[in-house]
């Protein structure tokens, strides 16, 4: 273990869906601790900054998912650590929720994560070792309160919590399987994060979501971005195949 355990100083890390909302912050403190990042994302959204690397994929393309792992290994050689924040959801209701979109969701849930994951996380065995990061969800963990969803909003859709739980169970599996060569795999569980817009367009919506938080309150991008430096770095070395909620406390009760 280094002397500053918090710090990525010469880690490559690649992160999956890291032009979005919580993916922007991580990315941005992974830099700032000294890492370089590759910020894969759908073609178009990411973009290059000082310590990023900006590509475009569509992770449910298994194929094509495949073929990027292979080329970026070959380039830019195995990552220290990898976090996948790519998800699948239809935002049907659920009697509308047809068992071809229900398959689409876990497809770009858990096939593509699974995919990503297993490609690194061999490699990082092969290297001597890494750290593999998932996104669950407090929806993995418990319900949707469907008095929170009023009108207009739609209940947290069935095949996202399904997909998120079935992560949980991805990262316990790993984190056994990959253990002895030295590569850990533990998830974050997102509480309630909505992006700008929904904070600036539904303020009852985020009331809501704050009533059922103990601290009172939504969180905000950057306070997830610590917990995935956390289990990225030496600082969680003897952490393996947990779940760190960053929740507020949405699951306590």
């Amino acid at each position: 273990m280094s002397q500053t355990p918090f710090h990525l100083t010469g880690r490559d890390i690649w992160v999956i869906g890291g032009a979005g909302y919580l993916g922007q912050a991580v990315v941005n403190l992974l830099t700032q601790l000294g890492a370089s990042v590759l910020c894969v994302d759908l073609p178009g959204r990411a973009s290059a900054a000082r310590g990023v690397t900006p590509a475009g994929l569509d992770a449910a393309d298994i194929p094509a998912l495949e073929a990027f792992i292979q080329e970026q290994l070959s380039t830019r050689g195995t990552p220290h650590g990898l976090v996948v924040m790519t998800y699948a959801s239809t935002a049907k209701r659920f009697d509308d929720l047809r068992a071809e979109d229900f398959d689409m969701a876990n497809h770009g849930n858990l096939t593509a994560t699974f995919t990503l994951a297993r490609a690194a996380g061999n490699a990082m065995a092969a290297s001597g070792g890494g750290s593999l990061v998932l996104f669950s969800s407090m929806y993995g963990a418990v319900s949707p309160d469907p008095s929170v969803y009023e009108a207009p909003m739609n209940p947290n859709p069935v095949e996202y919590g399904v997909g998120k739980a079935g992560i949980l169970q991805l990262t316990r599996y790993l984190a056994v399987h990959y253990g002895p060569a030295k590569v850990r795999c533990n998830a974050v569980s997102p509480g309630p994060f909505p992006n700008p817009a929904i904070q600036r367009d539904q303020p009852a919506f985020v009331e809501r979501l704050s009533q059922k938080v103990p601290l009172g309150r939504v969180g905000q991008a950057p306070e997830i971005a610590g917990a995935v430096a956390f289990l990225l770095g030496d600082a969680s070395s003897y952490v393996n195949g947990q779940n760190l909620a960053v929740d507020g406390g949405w699951t306590v009760w």
